[in-house]
């Protein structure tokens, strides 16, 4: 597909690069963010063009494959997912459609039995609405490997953040998007398969990163209010209070790249705190 690359960022992970590769229906570039194992020659050996980072830039790592695109549009997957076939034309032709749109969001079905993503049922509720002009209804919030991005767009508000490294980092992008007047969709008719990987994961570790991500991109973005709401409802938790005082050590880092986003933007994002 001409107007398309696929964009997925991996680190030791070639096993699972071997079984999602083959199920790509589009041009494939895979960013090995500084693997120790063969990702690489796996990626090679499924016809994907590979980007090597020099170091694990996480989520950031997938800039540098938008960068070496040289599509309109660039979708993300995971190592463990992919996109159903035709899924990726139909998002091609909407975004073609709408010029305001800058991100959409597909459907994510998990496993082999393809049960909807609760993200996804949240996205379909259309807590914001769905305006005239997007494709589907308004959204603040997305999973990473579910998204189609215009490339121009996504690289202008500087892609995902290397400070947020992974966990929650797609909020960041999303308010950007946002901040910048484009518009960002959820249409169930597309659809990304994901068969999660059990291989390395850390869901406790995962919890305090997302705890810290959030904190960060409200200090960023985001009101002093709410960056103070979202710090006491985090201490409740073991893992909240840990990754409380993971943001209060990187604050330093990001302290001067404060930015809040425009009032219109934050009443948005605020009123999805009743979902």
């Amino acid at each position: 597909m001409s107007d398309v690359t696929i964009v997925v960022a991996t680190r030791d992970r070639g096993p699972e690069l071997r079984r999602s590769l083959g199920e790509h229906d589009a041009p494939v570039i895979v960013v090995d963010n500084a693997s120790a194992d063969d990702t690489a020659e796996a990626a090679l050996a499924a016809g994907a063009r590979v980007v090597r980072s020099p170091r694990n830039l996480g989520a950031a790592a997938r800039n540098l494959g938008v960068r070496a695109a040289d599509t309109r549009y660039v979708a993300f997957a995971d190592d463990d997912s992919w996109w159903a076939p035709g899924s990726l034309g139909k998002a091609v032709a909407l975004m073609d459609g709408h010029p305001r749109t800058a991100l959409l969001a597909a459907r994510v079905l998990v496993g082999p039995e393809e049960a909807v993503d609760p993200v996804s049922d949240l996205m379909a509720r259309a807590p914001l609405g769905s305006p005239a002009d997007l494709p589907g209804p308004s959204i603040l919030g997305f999973l990473a490997c579910s998204i189609i991005v215009r490339r121009e767009a996504f690289l202008a508000v500087g892609g995902f953040s290397e400070v947020l490294h992974f966990g929650g980092e797609e909020e960041l992008l999303a308010l950007d998007l946002a901040a910048a007047g484009l518009g960002l969709a959820y249409v169930p008719e597309l659809i990304v398969h994901h068969h999660p990987s059990v291989h390395g994961r850390d869901p406790a570790g995962r919890r305090r990163l997302e705890v810290r991500n959030r904190l960060l991109t409200a200090w960023l973005r985001r009101p002093l209010p709410a960056l103070g709401r979202i710090a006491l409802t985090s201490m409740g938790t073991p893992h909240g209070r840990r990754g409380l005082a993971d943001a209060v050590r990187t604050l330093p880092v990001v302290a001067r790249a404060r930015r809040p986003v425009p009032h219109a933007v934050e009443a948005a994002r605020a009123s999805l705190a009743a979902y």
